[in-house]
């Protein structure tokens, strides 16, 4: 809706992935379209392209995917309160001025939009200060 370089005008984009074991070299599109037609008929008939990548491909494009996982690796209970490194405020760099909001920052991938809802709230205190 905002890019208009990614859909053709009065179209749209959507991005789907699934959870494959680290490394895997699986191309799972066909399962989760197959889902997603059961729920949404007819969605196959609205698919104009594809980008496919697995696992694999997507540690190539970023280094940060550690065996393709988006989330960055890892992320158990010590992860959680310690991503990126452990500190008081954690949306904080150590340059000035410069904060995290990605997955590798709390509360960490899945909940989307609460890591820049966090580090925005931090910035926004540091600049009042």
């Amino acid at each position: 809706m905002f890019d208009k370089t990614r859909a053709p005008e009065g179209k749209h984009t959507a991005w789907g992935y699934c959870h494959v074991p680290n490394g895997s070299k699986i191309d799972m599109t066909e399962r989760i379209e197959s889902q997603i037609e059961r729920f949404a008929p007819g969605f196959r008939d609205c698919i104009l392209d594809r980008h496919i990548m697995t696992a694999p491909e997507m540690e190539a494009y970023n280094s940060n995917y550690i065996g393709g996982d988006i989330g960055g690796g890892v992320q158990d209970i010590l992860q959680i309160v310690s991503r990126p490194s452990l500190r008081i405020t954690p949306y904080r760099m150590p340059v000035e001025g410069w904060f995290i909001c990605s997955s590798s920052s709390p509360p960490g991938g899945g909940v989307h939009g609460m890591c820049g809802y966090h580090a925005a709230r931090t910035a926004l205190a540091r600049r009042k200060n």
